[in-house]
């Protein structure tokens, strides 16, 4: 059986040496064997009681607390690790709540320019919006509509004005070339270029595979084509088109 020095076993566990000495002088972690030069050795027994120490400082148990509950003859170690794994799964959530929450304040305060749902609809009525939002909840899910939308009040205002500009402009060359072979290089080019800022706007908070969903958008333009305008008038011709280049794409990219 392995014998651990002091230093080797601040290592292993990450604690400190100096705290390991500690621990031996409450009693609370002595060493297995003690040589005639005064080094301690710690084995597989003091490597678990460490566990357990550890596993409690984690949940804020104080350390004469610790020292009672693992001197106690009554000491399940089994019992104990299922109830350390409870409550550092239920910590766990508890962090991931708060990391959420940090995240949305930093987007709050990092965009204060860009805080209201209207401002990610720019350009759609304010009457329209909420149609709009449950029409999308309906169709993706109301999860899905708010993640993605908290990934959109991560962009600067520039930013949004930037992608936007890009995807009418991609749409204005599609409808350009829309006579043509879907499967062309120009028009797989313009296909690709929206996949990359779609993906870049909804920030990958999709559930279904990335390219699936893509290729469903093509689907939406068809049934519902004010989304691929030409002249400023919905086209079924430019949405037929598009959602063919957008078949296209996803089945050479899925080869």
């Amino acid at each position: 059986m392995d014998n651990y020095s002091v230093k080797k076993l601040s290592a292993l566990a990450g604690v400190s040496v100096r705290t390991l000495h500690l621990y031996d002088k409450m009693g609370l972690l002595k060493p297995s064997v003690r040589t005639e030069a005064g080094y301690r050795l710690y084995g597989e027994k003091e490597l678990l009681r460490l566990q357990q120490v550890l596993f409690y400082r984690e949940l804020d148990f104080p350390l004469k607390e610790i020292q009672i509950i693992l001197d106690d003859p009554a000491f399940d170690l089994v019992l104990a690790l299922e109830e350390h794994k409870k409550a550092l799964l239920a910590r766990k959530e508890r962090i991931n709540t708060l990391v959420g929450t940090i995240e949305k304040t930093l987007v709050t305060l990092k965009n204060k320019t860009m805080l209201r749902v209207e401002d990610l609809y720019d350009g759609i009525p304010r009457e329209k919006i909420e149609a709009y939002r449950t029409e999308a909840m309906t169709k993706w899910g109301k999860q899905t509509v708010m993640e993605v939308e908290d990934t959109l009040r991560s962009f600067s205002k520039e930013e949004m004005e930037l992608m936007k500009k890009e995807l009418n402009e991609l749409t204005e060359r599609l409808s350009t070339l829309m006579t043509g072979d879907p499967a062309s290089t120009e028009v797989q080019a313009c296909i690709a270029r929206r996949y990359q800022i779609i993906l870049r706007l909804t920030g990958g908070k999709i559930e279904m595979g990335k390219l699936e969903y893509f290729r469903k958008l093509g689907e939406l333009y068809v049934a519902d084509n004010r989304y691929t305008p030409v002249n400023g008038l919905p086209s079924m011709e430019l949405a037929l088109f598009i959602k063919e280049a957008t078949d296209h794409y996803v089945k050479m990219q899925s080869q």
